[in-house]
């Protein structure tokens, strides 16, 4: 079995299993899922879908995020981790938004990753939930999957990107990666893995399939 018809089965098999493919960052707008994607650095998802009422709440507008203090901002996000960093990333972000990109949240990653604490990751995440663009968003569930399923043999978040742009059809990419994320979670952690339950396991190069 080649790559391609690995992944082409990997596409379908998590299609029947997560019907909808949905982000777990809640966020009403392009700019707070930029917010909610920064903060879930290093941190679970559930932890930021618990923070970020707070704080969409106080700060509803890019130029409330602009002025804010920093000190504020990171009292309310404190428990996110790394709460120093995302502050002061959250609202430069905001700030080079509208400074930069006439006060709209980028379409492409060249322009996402000038923005204060925004790699490759969040930039396609973006790129694919705002803008519908080709997209594949690498996070450790994405490195640890796209391994074990056969479709790469790299651990390098950049590299599997782009091997996996090579393998997912443009117009699946986004909604592979979020489906993913929820089979990681489900079916596939990073201790054992419920190979015996899994949808995966006919042609998973984990189980002996060649």
């Amino acid at each position: 079995m080649t790559k391609k018809e690995r992944a082409l089965k990997a596409v379908e098999a998590l299609k029947k299993e997560y019907p909808e493919a949905i982000c777990s960052l809640e966020a009403k707008n392009p700019f707070e899922l930029l917010v909610a994607t920064r903060l879930s650095a290093q941190c679970t998802d559930a932890r930021v879908n618990l923070v970020t009422p707070e704080l969409f709440s106080k700060y509803k507008t890019l130029e409330d995020y602009a002025s804010a203090d920093v000190k504020d901002v990171e009292k309310i996000i404190h428990s996110c981790g790394f709460y120093r960093d995302k502050a002061k990333s959250i609202v430069g972000m905001a700030q080079m938004i509208i400074s930069d990109f006439d006060g709209r949240v980028p379409d492409n990653i060249e322009d996402l990753t000038k923005l204060p604490g925004v790699g490759r990751k969040t930039a396609n995440l973006i790129v694919g939930d705002v803008y519908g663009k080709e997209s594949i968003v690498v996070d450790t569930h994405m490195i640890r999957i796209s391994n074990r399923i056969g479709l790469v043999n790299v651990k390098d978040p950049y590299k599997i990107e782009l091997e996996l742009k090579k393998l997912i059809p443009a117009e699946e990419g986004s909604d592979f990666c979020h489906r993913i994320v929820l089979f990681g979670r489900d079916t596939c952690p990073a201790r054992k893995p419920k190979c015996d339950i899994c949808p995966m396991a006919d042609f998973c190069k984990k189980v002996g399939v060649k």
